[in-house]
């Protein structure tokens, strides 16, 4: 079987509520006329696949022989459903997951109106099992791409099985229909005293700009939830960043050979008192503006180790007009960090996830005397 990553394009994203497509850089270019796959060799290590005439067990063997964790490859139509998430519009079943240090799986957001919702299921929840797989035992990425659906089954109306268990025990089966849903990644919340709670679950078209808004009025300061957040719009994490900076580094990347930057916009809020509230489901992008905005120490970071995603992959399309994404570099917060592998650790860490927002509010508060 192929594998399935939650990545896209030239991306440090992921995927969130069980198949919004997140993380995308830009689509890669068109490949030239197909060419005979006899005549055409396999890329090497390093080489650039663009227009390969490759079959999908022989991109799949190349990403094998790389030893890319979080390469992948995608049919054509695969493709074009990953990219229509990054539009806003997702086919899923309405939540999204997260897996802590503990290494349980578990529901960290639950859409309204879903099929998770319909079906019961709430955040807290933890996730057992999907189909005959034991949730826990499969990267978080592979327990999206499963309850998304994996090749032949993404489709509107398919079902998949899934095991939860509740915060009182109890466990249950229960099988989720895949529906077209419309993502929304950000939920503001306004406090009688002037605190804005921003949720950003993911990172797709216009989230800056929605996060933009929500900052203005926020008098006694915003904390910017990022938990569950599993990466999205390299982009729309330094639009993000640019709210709250005045311009300045935000993270580089290497490009193959070529180093590159990614800097804030001029003019965001730098007096706002914040605090970023991050866990272990906090991935990629989400990772690459907490960096940003910890090292600028421009915010307060509470809550748990984040996820450790910090690599950067390149897409190709191939003759046949599939993609393959392969790792070409790792990305760098301003002081030179990277967080793969390790994640970042918050400033305040949170002794436990249910007063982690509790926590966030009084860390906020003390940043309020100080200024």
């Amino acid at each position: 079987m192929l594998r399935h990553s939650s990545t896209l394009s030239l991306v440090l994203g992921a995927v969130l509520l069980a198949g919004a497509a997140t993380g995308a850089w830009g689509d890669p270019p068109a490949a030239p006329p197909p060419v005979s796959a006899d005549a055409a060799p396999v890329p090497a290590a390093g080489q650039d696949p663009a227009g390969a005439a490759l079959s999908p067990q022989q991109a799949e063997g190349l990403l094998g022989a790389n030893g890319d964790r979080w390469g992948a490859y995608y049919s054509a139509q695969e493709y074009a459903d990953f990219s229509q998430g990054l539009d806003g519009r997702y086919l899923g079943v309405g939540l999204s997951v997260g897996r802590g240090q503990d290494g349980v799986t578990a529901v960290s957001q639950v859409q309204a109106e879903g099929p998770a919702a319909a079906a019961g299921i709430a955040p807290g929840d933890r996730l057992l099992k999907i189909g005959p797989e034991q949730a826990d035992r499969l990267p978080v990425t592979e327990v999206v791409a499963r309850l998304r659906g994996l090749e032949g089954d993404r489709r509107v109306g398919s079902s998949v099985t899934v095991a939860v268990q509740r915060r009182d025990g109890e466990v249950r089966e229960v099988a989720l229909r895949r529906a077209l849903l419309e993502s929304r990644q950000v939920a503001v919340d306004r406090t009688a005293d002037g605190v804005v709670r921003i949720a950003v679950r993911a990172f797709t078209s216009g989230v800056a700009e929605q996060v933009r808004a929500a900052v203005r009025g926020a008098r006694a300061g915003v904390v910017l939830d990022l938990r569950g957040n599993s990466g999205g719009l390299v982009e729309e994490a330094v639009g993000t960043a640019s709210v709250f900076l005045d311009g300045g580094p935000v993270a580089s990347y290497q490009d193959r050979a070529e180093r590159r930057e990614l800097t804030a916009g001029r003019g965001g809020d730098t007096r706002t008192p914040l605090v970023v509230l991050v866990d272990g489901g906090t991935m990629s992008a989400a990772e690459l503006l907490t960096g940003a905005l910890q090292d600028r120490c421009r915010a307060v970071v509470v809550g748990a180790r984040t996820f450790g995603k910090g690599t950067v992959q390149q897409p190709s399309r191939l003759a046949d007009g599939s993609v393959l994404e392969l790792t070409v570099g790792r990305y760098y917060t301003p002081s030179g960090r990277s967080p793969e592998g390790t994640g970042l650790t918050p400033d305040v860490p949170a002794p436990d996830a249910e007063g982690a927002p509790a926590l966030a509010l009084r860390v906020l508060a003390g940043l309020g005397r100080q200024a």
